[in-house]
């Protein structure tokens, strides 16, 4: 809002008002009142919930100072929410089709994380929402988000053209930059794609396109049947490995910082020209306001992260670690950086897979031997550490320190082919 408000202003020859015009300006803006949200208000939020006893309800399973949780305020999702909308509704450019995408997500998947925390603390059932209802809510997103993309005519990658095709003249672009030399020009088009980045390979793109190869004239469509079901896959797959994470003292917290900050690197170069060339990345238009988004999430998430450090005063929730795994899921896929996730989202993904792993060995040791057999001391992986001893904060702070090391390698992975 206060971009159009400025915008107007700047109309006016006020003074500093052209400054809304700067994503950079916009982004460091809202990284500022997203801290101030969470931190300051935040303590409201938890004082609110301790009131109306939004406490943690908390299973013994064995681990030490699992017990000493009990009764910490849940739904803390809230404020992690509240932080990143506020600033985005306030410094982003709302008609932008990327940032409604985003704001959906956040608002859809904080709503299925809210009446599942609201089931378990109010209806006393430690199961909350049903699994199908969840993934029937996740799958709804993904279906939302890829055909907005399929269908938009807003969502179009920029490519060099030939020089007898049709195609548009750009000169300036975001941040007042010129494309190359002042004066000159470059003969581009615009078009939709099913294009992606895949990494540590020379012309570092794949299109889905290439998947379904054998349709001949009807392969264009299908890619985006393919892409589709693929956007479904990761939003499922991603909220739910933040949801298991979301299990010690600032892990998914600060886990979800690290992967959004280089998010933010990644559409900050993806939607400028200038670095999109240097680099050789696919140039995305428009994108670039995605970092307006990034930086309240960052914001937002280092914020919570005052309350919800060992020991937390403050869970987020499925309300919160639905939210978090859903932005950066959908996030990945509007920059068409999807196929990084695995490396990014790491820690995500190995939480994820020792919970599949666990469960299959036990149940197939079962079938087989009649007793079941465990990979794992316990499940999720950051379980099987406390289990051997290792106190909750170094449990965390290591797997920070890995989840950076994957950071670094996702960007990386822009000059590594």
């Amino acid at each position: 809002m206060f971009y159009y408000l400025f915008r107007y202003l700047n109309q006016l020859d006020f003074p500093g008002a052209g400054m809304f015009d700067y994503i950079s300006f916009r982004a460091a803006m809202a990284i500022m009142l997203s801290l101030f949200i969470s931190t300051v208000f935040g303590k409201k939020i938890i004082l609110l919930l301790q009131k109306q006893q939004i406490g943690e309800i908390v299973r013994d399973l064995g681990l030490a100072g699992q017990l000493e949780k009990k009764g910490t305020p849940t739904m803390g999702g809230i404020i992690i929410i509240i932080s990143i909308l506020i600033p985005v509704l306030l410094f982003a450019k709302l008609e932008n089709t990327y940032i409604i995408l985003m704001v959906i997500t956040t608002v859809w998947l904080g709503f299925i994380g809210f009446v599942d925390d609201y089931i378990k603390v109010f209806k006393k059932d430690k199961e909350g929402l049903k699994g199908r209802f969840k993934v029937a809510g996740q799958i709804g997103l993904g279906l939302i988000v890829g055909l907005t993309l399929y269908l938009s005519d807003d969502v179009v990658i920029r490519e060099k053209a030939d020089i007898d095709e049709i195609g548009v003249q750009t000169e300036l672009v975001d941040e007042g930059f010129t494309s190359e030399q002042p004066g000159t020009t470059r003969l581009t088009t615009d078009v939709k794609s099913t294009k992606t980045t895949i990494p540590f390979f020379k012309n570092n793109e794949f299109d889905y396109e290439y998947l379904v190869s054998f349709a001949g004239e009807h392969s264009p469509k299908l890619a985006w049947l393919v892409f589709i079901i693929i956007t479904i896959f990761i939003v499922t797959a991603v909220s739910n490995g933040a949801n298991i994470t979301d299990g010690l003292d600032g892990l998914a917290t600060g886990s979800s910082a690290i992967i959004g900050a280089t998010l933010g690197i990644l559409a900050y170069v993806s939607g400028h020209v200038v670095y999109a060339d240097y680099l050789n990345i696919m140039y995305i238009p428009n994108s670039g306001e995605l970092v307006v988004f990034i930086a309240a999430f960052i914001g937002a998430t280092i914020g919570f992260m005052w309350y919800n450090s060992f020991p937390a005063q403050v869970f987020m929730g499925d309300t919160g670690s639905l939210s978090l795994g859903g932005i950066i899921a959908v996030f990945a896929i509007i920059i068409h950086k999807e196929l990084l996730i695995p490396i990014l989202c790491g820690i995500f993904l190995v939480e994820n897979i020792s919970v599949m792993m666990q469960v299959s060995w036990f149940k197939y040791t079962r079938k087989k031997y009649g007793e079941g057999r465990r990979i794992f001391r316990m499940a999720p992986l950051h379980h099987h550490y406390q289990m051997k001893g290792y106190p909750e904060p170094k449990i965390v702070t290591r797997f920070w320190i890995i989840g950076i090391f994957l950071a670094v390698i996702t960007i990386v992975t822009l000059k590594i082919r």
